[in-house]
């Protein structure tokens, strides 16, 4: 008979991404067990700078927050979840920490699909993000070109490269074309 291990909790996954040997290594927590992100491909890269960019572009013309990349994140409260979004938007009014996770969950959460991750899992972070409080959602699947969009108490929106994202209250005045996304 398999013996589970004990959920971690966010104290001891502290420390144990303050090890020596795990400073140059990404990890999250989740529902107590800590996962290691793969390390980025070429490719993903570009995708994730692509929405830093833009999205960094329109905060200098609109400042109402910042954009972070690969940014910890922990629900208030929560003593089982620390997330990683690829990328995140925070509004002026959340402060920066210099050490650790922040406090509580960004307002936009993007996750671009990397060759190593399931669909499940990503779709299962998203509707983590929401329930967590992030307002905006956006999924990106590189093979497909397509996008999905989770916003709190509306339906999944899948968009393709005929369509255009839109930062709707959370980045009001923001658009992307998906096309402009995957011309990597």
């Amino acid at each position: 008979m398999a013996t589970l291990a004990k959920p971690v909790t966010t104290n001891e996954f502290d420390d144990f991404v303050s090890l020596p040997e795990n400073l140059e290594r990404r990890f999250e927590l989740i529902d107590g067990t800590i996962v290691e992100k793969p390390m980025p491909t070429q490719f993903h890269a570009r995708v994730t700078a692509i929405f830093v960019g833009e999205i960094y572009i329109f905060l200098k013309v609109h400042p109402i927050g910042h954009v972070e990349t690969e940014a910890r994140y922990r629900p208030i409260g929560d003593k089982k979840n620390d997330r990683l979004p690829d990328v995140s938007f925070s509004s002026s009014d959340k402060p920066a920490v210099s050490k650790g996770a922040a406090p509580g969950m960004p307002d936009l959460a993007i996750e671009v699909m990397s060759p190593d991750d399931k669909l499940r899992d990503l779709r299962a972070k998203a509707e983590f993000y929401i329930a967590n409080g992030v307002r905006l959602v956006w999924l990106v699947l590189p093979e497909q070109k397509i996008v999905e969009v989770y916003r709190p108490n509306e339906d999944v929106l899948l968009l393709t490269v005929e369509n255009t994202l839109d930062g709707y209250e959370v980045l009001p005045g923001f658009s992307l074309p998906i096309a402009e996304i995957f011309k990597v």
